[in-house]
Formats: C-alpha cells, structure tokens, sequence
C-alpha cells in the first residue's frame, strides 16, 4: 500500500477522534511539534526505523519529540501506530494531520522577510491584511534578513510581494544594462 494513503487514512481518523473530543486544536500542536522533530533531528527517523530498539523506548522517543504534557488523544495514537508496527509512517502521518487541520480549519502560513526586525504592531497590521485577503487565519513566521537592505518580502499560499531595496536596486541595474 502507498504510504501517503497510509498516512491521510491514520491522519484523517486522528483528526476525527481529535475533533469528536474537541482537542483537534491541543493535537495540531503536537503533531506539528511532531513534525517539526524530524525535521530538527534527523537520526529520528533511523532510531524509530530501528528494528531493534523495543516498542517501549520508540514510545518515549515519539512522546518526546510531541512535547511537554502530550495529550491522551497522542499517547493513545501513538500506541496504535506503534501496535501496528507503522512507526516507519509517523512522520507522515503528523505532516498530513497538520495539513488536513490547516485545510480545515483555513489556516494559511505566511512568511514576512525585513531587513530590520520590525515591531510587534506591524507584523499584527501584516497578518490582518494576510487575513482580510484570504478569509482564513494566518500564522505568520517573520525572518530577518540583512541582505534585502530595506522593505519587505511578504509570501503566503502561492503569493510573493517583493518590496525588497535589493529587487528594486537589481531592476533598476538590469534596466541600466540594456
């Protein structure tokens, strides 16, 4: 069988289960703690992988990697995968819980990029604008980066809005060069 239906099917029941005991909101952040654990740890996946490692530890390593105080919803689905030696599946099955949730719930992740850190109003006045185009809710990373000079670089869904000094300086170089 395919392992991204694999994942969606145990994804989805989770997010079932999650939304009947209303804790859908307590399990995104944990599958997404999850998923963010193998991203920060490689040698997760080879230690859950690991067939010779018993099912006890692979337990405690996966509760770890959730976060603090998990949620009887997690420990129980995590059992399960481990019971049904799918240990292999769970970090794709965490990544298309998050994305069933954001889907769902229409959520959209938003990415602000400045030269300078900016202040706490601006990324608020941001999301708001993010938000009031999509209808959704937004969570929104900010990034410095020194290199655009000033502005901002503005991404979400498949949206880019580059009011970089550094594109600006660039456009108008290639205009030079012609």
């Amino acid at each position: 069988m395919d392992i991204g239906v694999i994942s969606v099917r145990y994804a989805r029941a989770l997010l079932k289960a999650a939304a009947d005991a209303k804790k859908e909101d307590a399990v995104y952040g944990e599958m997404s703690s999850l998923a963010k654990s193998y991203i920060d740890v490689p040698q997760l996946r080879h230690t859950i992988d690991n067939p010779m490692l018993s099912k006890d530890k692979k337990e405690v390593l996966l509760l770890t990697a959730v976060g603090q105080n998990p949620s009887d919803l997690t420990k129980s689905f995590i059992g399960l995968v481990l019971k049904e030696d799918r240990e292999n599946l769970i970090q794709f099955m965490a990544n298309s819980y998050v994305t069933l949730y954001r889907k769902q719930k229409n959520v959209i992740r938003g990415k602000l990029t400045t030269a300078a850190r900016v202040s706490a109003q601006t990324e608020q006045k941001m999301r708001q604008m993010v938000e009031s185009k999509t209808n959704g809710t937004v969570e929104f990373e900010t990034e410095v980066n020194p290199e655009i000079i000033g502005g901002f670089i503005l991404e979400y869904d498949t949206y880019r809005m580059d009011a970089s000094v550094k594109t600006r300086l660039n456009t108008i170089l290639t205009a030079l060069k012609k």
